[in-house]
C-alpha cells in the first residue's frame, strides 16, 4: 500500500470515527427543553440582536446563550434548572434577571433600559458593527472590504469554492478556473487570513475545487487592502473564512451530493463547545470527473506551414479528501490558545488526445495525434498555532500565530504520438514539486482615547520550493528512451519576506480616517540546472514601502461615502520564474522567465454605500495604474521534432509597459417583495494598455500590446421564495469582449439554476442545481503575433448538474460575543478570531 492509499484510508477512517463519537455524544446528552421569549425596551418596542445569556446557578457547564432576531424574539434549548439571565445590547444597559426553567414554553418579555449616552456619535464605530449571526443580507459593505455570505447561494449548493466564487460580486471565474477581480487575475487568496496548504502549491483550479462550499462561512472581498494586509495581489485579496464553532454543546451538519458530469461528495462540520473548551472537525471528500476542450487554428505567413489546426480534449477523474481538526482553550477571561491541523489529498488521472492538421505552402497535408495518460497526486499538511490576549476591556489586544505548511505534488504522463497514422515518438514526463512554508505573525492593538486606535504588527514568510522535471523520449528512429536535455531539469526556489506595519485610525465628527504604512523586504533565490548544463542562478532583493489611506464620511447610519488609496505589488509566481516548466504539448509550450520582476500598482477608489432594510446600494469608481506589467508574449519557431521541421508556439511572461484600469463597480441587493430578491453586480471599466516587446532571437518583428477600449462584466441573481421551505434561483453572467493589438477576447455569457427545499422540520435541506444551462461558458480569443494569427477556444467544464442533501443536528444555540456597553471605535467590533491578516 503506497503513501497516498494510506493517507486516503486514514482520512476515511477518521471521518467515520468522528461520526461514531459524535453520535455517541449526542445520545448521552442531557434532556433539554425549548424556551422562547423576547427582549423589549421601556416603550415595549422589540430590541433586535440582543445577547441573551442563561447561566446555570449550580452547574456552569449547562449555561448557554441566544441572539434575538429582528423582532426581538429568541429561542433556546436548555436543561431545566435555576438560571441567572443576562441581556446585553448595543446602546442599552445590561439587564440582569433570575429565571427558573422547569418546562418548555414562553417565559415572556424581558425589558432593558437604554444607555444614557446612546446618542453620543463619538462612540460610533467607523467600520460598522459585525454581529456574529447569520446575516439576512448576502452582501455587506465595510470600510476596507466587502463581505459575501454564501449560505443563501442555492446555485452553488453541493459545489466547491470555485462555484461559490463564480457568484461573488466583483469577482469572475474564467473557464480555465482563473479568478479575476475587475478584469485583473492577480488575486491573492487567503484562508482564514493567511496562505494555506488547502490551496496547494500553485493555487490552481484543482485546489479551488477541493474546498467544499458547505465549509465556507463567508468570503471577504478586499479590492483595495490596507497596510495591515500583505501587499501581494494587485487586483486585491479574497479571504476565505471557513466555518468554525459558534454554538455551545454538540452541533454539526452532514452534506451529501451526487451529480453529472459524474461527481459525488460527502462533507461534515462538527463541533463541541462547553465552558472554556471547544473542539471542531471539518472534513469530507468526493469523486469528480471533468472534461476540457481546447482548439487552436493558426494562419502563418512564415515557416513551412500556412495553416496549423489542433484540437485537444482531455478527460479527468479525481478523488480528493480533506480534514481539519482543532481546539480552542480559554485559559482565563483574557487569554486563549488555539491549535488546528489540516490534511488534504488529491489523486487524479487524465486521458488526453490532441489532433494536429498542418497545411504546407505546397498544399501538402500532415496529420498528427498526441495521446496521453497521466496521473497526479497531491498531499498537503498544515499546522496552525495561536495565542490571543486581551490586556484590558478597552481594546488593547495582542495576537500571535504560527503556521507550518507542507505540500508535495507528483505529476506523471505517458504520451504517444503518431504522424500520418504512423508511430512517431513517445514521451515519459515525471514532475515532482515539494514546498515547505513557515508563516509567523504578531498583531497589536492599542486604543487611544475614545475615538482612536493604533495598530502595529510583524510578519515573516519563508517558502522553499523544489522542482524536478524529467522528460524522456523514444522515436521511430531511436526506439529507446533518452532524456530531452533542454526539458529535464532541477530547480530550487526560495523566498523570504519580512514585513512590518503601523496603522492609525480615528474619527472626527462624521469623518473617519485610517492611515497606514507597510514595509516589506524580500529576498528570492533561484537555482536552475538542466541536463544540457544550462545553469541559471539569480538572487533578487528588494525593499518596498506600501502606504494606504482610508476615509469615510457618515451621512447617517448605514449611509456613507468611502475614499481610499493603496499601493500593491505583483510578485511573479514561482512557476513563472522557472525556465521550461512545461512539455505536455510539444507544439504549444509555456516557458518560464527567470528575469521576470514584480510589477507595482497604485489603486484609488471613491465609493458610496447606503443600506436599508430592503436594499443595499454600493457604487464604486476606481482607477488602477500598474507599471512593469506582466504580459504574455506568443511567438512561433521552426523546430525539429524527430527529424521533421515543426511549427512550435511558445508563450512566455515578460515585463512590458503599463496597464491602466478605470471604471464603475456597482453592487446591489434588493428585497423587492417577500418572495423575490435580487443580488447584482455590474462592472463597467475602461482599459489602456501600453508596451511593445521585441527580442530578435525569438521573433522577427516587435509584438505590440497597445490597446484601449471599454468592457463590461455583469451578474444578476434572482431568488424566488415560494413559501417558507422552498426557494429557487436564476443566475445570469455576462463578460464583454476586450481587445488590444495582440489579443482580441470575445464576449461570454452563462445561465445557472438552483432550487432548495427545507425538510425534516428545518433539520434538512434538499437542493438541486444546473451549472451553465445552455453550455455557453467557453472562452474564445484571437491572438495576433509576428507572422501569424491564431484563433483559440477553451471550455474547462461543460454543463453540469447536482443534487445535494444536508442534515443538521444541534444541541446548543448561538454563542454571542458583543461589546459590553456601546459601539466604541476601540472595541474589536469586527473581530472574529480570523481578523488581522498580514
Amino acid at each position: 500500500m503506497n503513501q497516498t492509499e494510506i493517507i486516503s484510508l486514514f482520512t476515511k477512517k477518521t471521518l467515520g470515527l468522528t461520526f461514531v463519537l459524535s453520535a455517541a455524544a449526542l445520545a448521552f446528552a442531557q434532556q433539554k427543553v425549548n424556551v422562547t421569549g423576547s427582549v423589549v425596551n421601556k416603550d415595549n418596542q422589540p430590541v433586535p440582536y440582543a445577547s441573551v445569556t442563561f447561566v446555570h446557578k449550580t452547574n456552569k457547564m449547562l449555561s448557554d446563550a441566544a441572539l434575538t432576531d429582528e423582532k426581538g424574539q429568541y429561542a433556546i434549548d436548555i436543561t431545566p434548572g435555576d438560571y441567572n439571565v443576562t441581556i446585553e445590547a448595543i446602546d442599552y444597559k445590561k439587564g440582569n434577571f433570575s429565571k427558573q426553567i422547569a418546562t418548555p414554553g414562553n417565559i415572556g418579555a424581558l425589558s432593558i433600559e437604554p444607555e444614557a449616552t446612546a446618542t453620543n456619535t463619538k462612540t460610533q464605530e467607523i467600520k460598522g458593527v459585525v454581529i456574529t449571526a447569520q446575516s439576512t443580507k448576502p452582501y455587506k459593505v465595510e470600510l476596507d472590504k466587502r463581505t459575501y455570505d454564501p449560505s443563501q447561494d442555492i446555485v452553488s449548493k453541493g459545489g466547491n469554492l470555485q462555484d461559490v466564487l463564480s457568484n461573488v460580486p466583483s469577482v469572475s471565474v474564467d473557464t480555465d478556473g482563473t479568478v479575476s477581480m475587475r478584469g485583473s487575475s492577480n488575486v491573492r487568496f487567503l484562508i482564514n487570513g493567511k496562505p494555506s496548504a488547502l490551496l496547494g502549491i500553485d493555487d490552481g483550479a484543482n485546489a479551488l475545487q477541493s474546498i467544499p462550499a458547505d465549509q465556507i462561512e463567508r468570503i471577504e472581498v478586499i479590492t483595495n487592502p490596507s497596510s495591515k494586509f500583505e501587499a501581494s495581489g494587485t487586483a486585491g485579496i479574497l479571504n476565505i473564512i471557513l466555518k468554525k464553532n459558534k454554538k455551545t454543546g454538540f452541533n454539526g451538519s452532514v452534506l451529501g451530493t451526487i451529480g453529472y458530469l459524474p461527481n459525488t461528495n460527502l462533507n461534515t462540520n462538527l463541533s463541541w463547545r462547553k465552558g472554556n473548551f471547544t473542539w471542531f472537525v471539518n472534513g469530507g471528500g468526493g469523486y469528480r470527473e471533468g472534461k476540457n476542450t481546447n482548439r487552436n487554428n493558426a494562419y502563418l505567413s512564415t515557416g513551412d506551414f500556412r495553416e496549423t489546426h489542433n484540437e485537444s480534449i482531455s478527460k479527468s477523474k479525481n478523488d480528493n479528501y480533506n480534514a481539519t481538526g482543532g481546539l480552542v482553550v480559554d485559559l482565563n477571561d483574557k487569554t486563549s490558545i488555539n491549535a488546528s491541523g489540516t490534511v488534504r489529498t488529491f489523486d487524479g488521472t487524465n486521458i488526453g488526445n490532441i489532433d494536429y492538421v498542418n497545411y504546407g505552402f505546397n498544399n501538402a497535408v500532415t496529420t498528427q495525434n498526441r495521446s496521453s495518460n497521466g496521473s497526479n497526486n497531491n498531499l498537503a499538511f498544515q499546522g496552525d498555532f495561536g495565542l490571543d490576549h486581551k490586556f484590558d476591556d478597552k481594546g488593547q489586544n495582542l495576537s500571535l500565530s504560527l503556521s507550518l505548511q507542507s505540500n508535495r505534488s507528483y505529476n506523471d504522463s505517458d504520451i504517444f504520438q503518431t504522424r500520418n497514422s504512423i508511430f512517431d515518438l513517445q514521451n515519459l514526463i515525471n514532475q515532482t514539486t515539494k514546498n515547505k512554508t513557515l508563516i509567523g505573525k504578531a498583531d497589536y492593538e492599542l486604543p487611544i482615547g475614545e475615538n482612536s486606535k493604533l495598530e502595529a504588527g510583524y510578519r515573516i514568510d519563508v517558502n522553499r520550493n523544489n522542482y524536478q522535471n524529467l522528460v524522456q523520449q523514444s522515436t521511430s528512429s531511436l526506439p529507446f528512451m533518452l532524456y530531452l536535455d533542454d526539458y529535464t531539469y532541477r530547480a530550487k526556489y526560495e523566498e523570504m519576506f519580512n514585513a512590518g506595519y503601523v496603522q492609525f485610525k480615528s474619527k472626527i465628527g462624521n469623518l473617519g480616517y485610517q492611515l497606514g504604512l507597510r514595509n516589506e523586504n524580500s529576498r528570492i533565490d533561484i537555482d536552475y540546472l538542466n541536463m544540457a548544463n544550462d545553469a541559471q542562478k539569480t538572487v533578487k532583493n528588494y525593499n518596498n514601502l506600501f502606504p494606504s489611506v482610508f476615509l469615510s464620511y457618515e451621512i447617517s447610519k448605514d449611509n456613507q461615502f468611502l475614499v481610499n488609496y493603496s499601493r500593491r505589488i505583483d510578485r511573479p509566481r514561482s512557476f513563472f520564474l522557472i525556465p521550461n516548466p512545461s512539455y505536455s504539448d510539444n507544439q504549444n509550450i509555456f516557458d518560464g522567465n527567470i528575469d521576470l520582476n514584480p510589477s507595482y500598482v497604485d489603486s484609488y477608489e471613491v465609493g458610496y454605500s447606503i443600506s436599508k432594510s430592503k436594499f443595499t446600494i454600493n457604487p464604486t469608481i476606481y482607477f488602477r495604474h500598474q507599471t512593469d506589467d506582466v504580459k504574455m508574449i506568443t511567438y512561433n519557431q521552426q523546430e525539429t521534432i524527430n527529424g521533421i521541421a515543426t511549427t512550435v508556439f511558445h508563450t512566455k511572461p515578460v515585463n512590458v509597459g503599463s496597464d491602466d484600469r478605470f471604471g464603475l463597480d456597482f453592487n446591489f441587493n434588493w428585497d423587492a417583495t417577500k418572495w423575490l430578491k435580487f443580488l447584482g453586480n455590474v462592472d463597467l471599466f475602461g482599459y489602456n494598455t501600453k508596451g511593445t516587446y521585441f527580442d530578435p532571437e525569438l521573433m522577427s518583428e516587435p509584438q505590440s500590446f497597445e490597446g484601449k477600449g471599454f468592457a463590461t462584466r455583469a451578474r444578476l441573481t434572482s431568488t424566488f421564495k415560494l413559501d417558507k421551505t422552498f426557494s429557487f434561483q436564476l443566475q445570469g453572467f455576462y463578460r464583454g469582449g476586450q481587445k488590444t493589438q495582440s489579443v482580441d477576447r470575445k464576449s461570454m455569457y452563462a445561465l445557472n439554476f438552483g432550487a432548495s427545499k427545507t425538510i425534516w422540520k428545518g433539520d434538512g435541506t434538499l437542493s438541486f442545481n444546473i451549472q451553465d444551462i445552455f453550455n455557453t461558458r467557453a472562452m474564445r480569443s484571437t491572438t495576433f503575433g509576428p507572422g501569424f494569427t491564431r484563433d483559440s477556444y477553451m471550455q474547462w467544464q461543460p454543463r453540469q448538474f447536482a443534487v445535494s442533501l444536508t442534515y443538521r443536528f444541534k444541541q446548543g444555540n448561538e454563542k454571542v460575543d458583543q461589546p459590553k456597553r456601546k459601539k466604541d471605535i476601540n472595541s474589536n467590533a469586527q473581530g472574529d478570531d480570523q481578523q488581522g491578516p498580514m
